[in-house]
């Protein structure tokens, strides 16, 4: 297994077989790529020269010294594991299917949806780092950060294939079992939205079965800065005049003009439009889904469906970047 908790590779090939410091014991490997596992062998003291056979390992041998490493696999016990780590038992009893007898393609409908929230989550950590790093002046930091979202978003996108491995009639199989529930109700989708710089309070107003924090959450979203607020801090610090529209096309044209002298903002300027045209990448390719999926049926919230997805298609984060191209 790649990642943090993989074994060190010295211990994932197996050494030759070599005789212990007293001659009677070797370390052997099961077949070949398999982990080698400790043996001890003696001789029948009746038998001088008889057959060897196997007897239970000693405590040195078992603590799992390889190569001269000490390898431990979670046998110390209490210890933190892999899957206590990652909650592993919790998140995988979260995949409920409400279909009854159970869709097949169900378990891939909730799982999506589910890594969705999960990706929505982290991207949440990221903008919003972000955003005070450059109220802070680490413009460095931002740019790292926005460079992240932007892998991440990649991924949102791709996604989506996944799900259009469900045919109509397989989505069909449970899609009336989901009402009320719609996409539309993704609280924290409507968080990314707010802190990249569309807020709309009356997408608050519209939300159906928000639990108190829920509410609160988007409250809270609504009052906060934006990621476009932070950036306009960004070219105040700079000496820019910031005060109206007018001026900020002013200061962005000045900056696209002289990037040798603005590299780092012209830099976090095009990492906000990254993020902007990846928000409408994603808009866009769910809308295909979607009328690939259900065709012109309303949404399962109530909402148009597919009609409502395309009128959010022409939503820009950023507007003032987007303009500044037609002057360049």
């Amino acid at each position: 297994m790649a990642g943090p908790f993989a074994p060190p590779a010295t211990a994932l090939a197996p050494p030759a077989a070599r005789p212990s410091a007293g001659g009677a014991g070797v370390i052997t490997g099961s077949r070949p790529g398999s982990y080698p596992r400790p043996v001890t062998t003696s001789h029948d003291a009746d038998q001088p020269g008889g057959e060897p056979h196997a007897q239970a390992p000693s405590a040195a041998e078992i603590e799992g010294r390889w190569e001269g490493q000490q390898v431990h696999f979670g046998e110390e016990g209490g210890r933190l594991t892999y899957g206590s780590y990652l909650r592993l038992a919790e998140l995988l009893d979260q995949q409920r299917l409400e279909s009854d007898p159970p869709a097949h393609d169900e378990l891939l409908f909730i799982t999506i949806h589910q890594a969705y929230e999960l990706w929505f989550q982290q991207i949440l950590h990221e903008l919003t780092t972000a955003r005070d790093a450059m109220a802070a002046g680490q413009l460095w930091w931002a740019q790292h950060l926005l460079g992240r979202v932007q892998v991440i978003e990649r991924v949102l996108v791709g996604q989506i294939d996944i799900l259009e491995t469900m045919t109509p009639q397989d989505f069909g199989e449970f899609r009336q079992r989901l009402a009320p529930a719609s996409g539309f109700q993704s609280v924290q989708y409507r968080e990314i939205e707010f802190v990249s710089g569309a807020k709309d309070p009356s997408f608050v107003k519209r939300f159906r079965g928000l639990t108190a924090e829920e509410e609160a959450r988007l409250a809270k979203r609504l009052e906060e800065p934006t990621l476009w607020d932070a950036f306009v801090g960004v070219l105040a610090a700079a000496g820019f005049r910031t005060g109206s529209e007018d001026e900020i096309r002013a200061a962005l044209y000045k900056v696209a003009r002289d990037r040798s002298s603005y590299a780092a903002i012209w830099e976090l300027a095009e990492s906000l439009l990254q993020h902007d045209e990846l928000a409408a990448a994603w808009r866009a390719r769910h809308v295909v889904m979607v009328e690939r999926m259900i065709g012109t049926k309303p949404g399962t919230g109530g909402s148009s469906g597919a009609g409502y997805l395309r009128s959010r298609l022409d939503l820009r984060y950023y507007p003032l970047l987007w303009g500044l191209r037609s002057t360049l």
